[in-house]
């Protein structure tokens, strides 16, 4: 090979571009979160007793069903899904160790260790300022997820209300409720993604992005 032949093969750009293509991991993370918080809403309502067998569904359906959407929203570039489901399926491998903690399962307490529930209530009301701004970015979605995270909203404010016991029964079946309702709007979401997606038109209406953010980012297209 002669000397400019080399140099021009050493100038060669790869100028491709492969696309993968991924589908709307939304309904695997909205099931996901439907079916935590039906089956931990029957503990805050009496219903059900106990913590243990919550962790299965804390660590697969809260926690990994969560994640997996969250990670797959970053091939779709979504900033907000990604947060969103990532940043709740951490918080449910918290929780879920936190129960394993509680029921001797995990992390056994050593001699002289002290257990403080307030740090638990600490990180609640730190969920609760992210699921705030949260809820602000949940407008330019739709308003069936907007629902979702104001119900979010009001689980967080319950919880740590009481767990730092600031308050009382009032903030635990605010919390017990707003968590069912949750799971309630969640598989309806679920459904919907599904549902619209798989047949191309709208069987189950979520509602426009609504908002003056959205009226901002519209007229600024």
């Amino acid at each position: 090979m002669s000397k400019t032949n080399a140099n021009s093969v050493s100038e060669i750009k790869v100028t491709g571009h492969v696309q993968e293509l991924v589908a709307n991991p939304s309904p695997l993370g909205l099931f996901g979160l439907a079916i935590i918080t039906l089956v931990a809403s029957t503990q805050k309502l009496g219903i059900t007793e106990g913590t243990a067998l919550l962790i299965p569904w804390a660590l697969f359906l809260g926690a990994t069903a969560q994640f997996v959407a969250g990670i797959l929203d970053y091939k779709h570039n979504n900033t907000f899904g990604a947060t969103a489901f990532c940043g709740y399926g951490f918080f449910w491998f918290g929780v879920a160790m936190t129960w394993m903690i509680n029921n001797g399962m995990f992390g056994m307490q050593a001699a002289g260790a002290t257990l403080d529930i307030h740090q638990l209530g600490f990180a609640f009301l730190g969920y609760f300022i992210f699921t705030m701004y949260m809820t602000i970015g949940a407008m330019g979605a739709s308003k069936v997820l907007f629902i979702i995270f104001a119900l979010i909203d009001l689980l967080f404010l319950g919880l740590f209300m009481s767990t730092l016991g600031w308050g009382g029964e009032f903030w635990h079946m605010l919390a017990a409720f707003s968590e069912l309702g949750i799971a309630i709007v969640s598989f309806y979401g679920s459904a919907a993604a599904v549902l619209n997606s798989h047949y191309g038109i709208t069987v189950l209406p979520v509602g426009s992005p609504f908002g003056p953010l959205t009226k901002a980012a519209n007229a600024a297209k």
